[in-house]
């Protein structure tokens, strides 16, 4: 106990940085921040945007499916609507 002690007093104590430690929080969160915006970077280069012909073209599907689509959904509706009303009709 008493060998402890003197190592104790007799030693400063040693750097905690050594070859295999990492470095602080702040530091690895700046390399991890250049990191990512590099690779955020290099993914926007890779991206292949349409032409404005593609887009008119697409746009013009999309808006046809939806009339389409609320057609028949408005003529669900109006069936639905007449039967249930000849029904209430029928049962009053």
């Amino acid at each position: 106990m008493a060998e402890d002690k003197k190592k104790a007093e007799g030693k400063k104590p040693e750097s905690k940085k050594t070859e295999g430690s990492k470095p602080n929080a702040f530091v690895r969160f700046g390399q991890n921040s250049i990191k990512f915006l590099k690779d955020c970077k290099a993914e926007i280069r890779k991206i292949v945007w349409p032409t404005p012909k593609a887009v008119f073209k697409n746009m013009g599907v999309v808006l046809v499916t939806i009339i389409v689509i609320g057609l028949f959904i408005f003529g669900l509706d109006m069936l639905f609507t007449n039967l249930l009303g000849n029904i209430m009709n029928i049962a009053g």
